[in-house]
């Protein structure tokens, strides 16, 4: 795949960089820490897309030639915005709450250049099957769902035997709205065929 100029990725997620190098760009990881706050009248679509456009306006100043992408994903209960747990209980407690219904999850995606912000995002719908305490207890025990909005990964084992549904992109449940940033990359000529 070629590209017209070099993209950075502002995102230390693994995920991030797989779905990323799956869609065969080559880029360069550039990671700044910022603040994940946002103003609380937000709608929950606002709130994605805002922390995306945050988290790019750090690099506003180191930008030349390059094409930046950062995103940030949430997962919302309602209107209750599921952040990542930060120990067992509250991981237990996301879970718990999930179990059994469904909920949204949101990535704000911004790709930005010297000259131009294009900010944009994707929602799926996530159905999870009713979960006993002893496979929640067991997930959070095997894996790692500390750095995780709404304390899963839909590509872990809790998503393997939880997940019922989804209506939307999975890939945009792993992190990242795959089929809709190519598109934005191809129009905006950064990829180009």
């Amino acid at each position: 795949m070629n590209l017209s100029r070099p993209i950075l990725l502002a995102s230390n997620s693994p995920r991030r960089k797989e779905l990323l190098t799956g869609l065969g760009l080559q880029f360069e990881v550039r990671v700044k820490e910022v603040h994940e706050d946002f103003p609380e009248h937000l709608k929950r679509e606002q709130v994605a897309e805002y922390l995306a456009s945050h988290k790019a306006e750090a690099y506003t100043s180191d930008l030349q030639d390059e094409v930046l992408i950062t995103a940030d994903t949430i997962v919302c209960l309602g209107d209750r915005i599921l952040n990542k747990p930060g120990n067992d209980s509250e991981a237990f407690d996301m879970l718990r709450a999930l179990s059994g219904t469904h909920h949204e999850v949101i990535t704000g995606v911004c790709i930005l250049t010297k000259n131009s912000k294009t900010i944009f995002h994707d929602v799926t719908k996530v159905y999870f099957k009713e979960l006993s305490n002893e496979e929640i207890l067991y997930y959070i025990e095997h894996f790692q769902p500390f750095d995780k909005a709404g304390a899963y990964g839909i590509q872990e084992w809790i998503g393997k035997i939880g997940i019922e549904k989804i209506e939307g992109s999975y890939f945009n449940v792993v992190g990242l709205p795959v089929q809709k940033l190519y598109t934005y990359l191809k129009d905006l000529k950064v990829i180009v065929l």
